[in-house]
């Protein structure tokens, strides 16, 4: 993560549609994300040739190659800003404690998935999900994403046909004015 993150960032910023400079604001917060337990990231790279299995890309060809997604995400903690909005949303939902207890004690949180808007529609947001996820072994799956009009865009289309389900709808992070949804579902994919 440190050696692409000025990249991955500007995945970020472009695949958000956030202006210029955001991205200086969220490069220690990702480091930081890299370092919590369970962290996993994974990418998408354009290539400059072919490889196939017999001949895997060498570790120059990797460096080389043009950062077209990225995601990451790491096992939840109740120490994670994350987890504890969640936790009081769903407590404001009125799930009862056992439920919340089953969906937040042993989850993978899917924190960030971006791909370059040129590089959209062609499968890398699907694969990228679904090599992180690859092997975990916490019982579920959850992420948070912009609440979007008939859930009519690509991330949205991409979670559903993954099984992703509602846990939260409509929740306001703090500092955040936009409504945001909760999905999850359990794993494996």
């Amino acid at each position: 993560m440190a050696g692409r993150l000025r990249e991955a960032l500007g995945v970020y910023v472009q695949a958000m549609r956030y202006p210029r400079g955001t991205e200086n604001q969220r490069a220690a917060l990702w480091l930081e994300h890299s370092r919590r337990p369970g962290w996993k990231g994974v990418a998408a790279l354009e290539l400059d040739r072919a490889f196939g299995p017999e001949a895997p890309p060498a570790d120059a060809d990797l460096r080389r190659g043009r950062l077209l997604g990225v995601a990451y995400g790491y096992r939840g903690a109740p120490d994670h800003w994350w987890q504890q909005q969640v936790l009081a949303g769903l407590r404001q939902a009125g799930l009862p404690e056992a439920q919340i207890a089953a969906l937040m004690t042993n989850y993978f949180e899917l924190t960030e998935l971006h791909v370059e808007p040129g590089a959209q529609g062609r499968g890398l947001g699907e694969a990228l999900v679904r090599r992180l996820v690859q092997g975990r072994t916490e019982a579920n799956v959850l992420l948070s994403t912009p609440e979007i009009d008939g859930e009519d865009n690509r991330a949205w289309r991409l979670y559903r046909r993954l099984g992703f389900g509602d846990v939260i709808r409509g929740y306001r992070f703090a500092g955040d004015p936009r409504p945001f949804a909760i999905l999850g579902r359990s794993l494996p994919l």
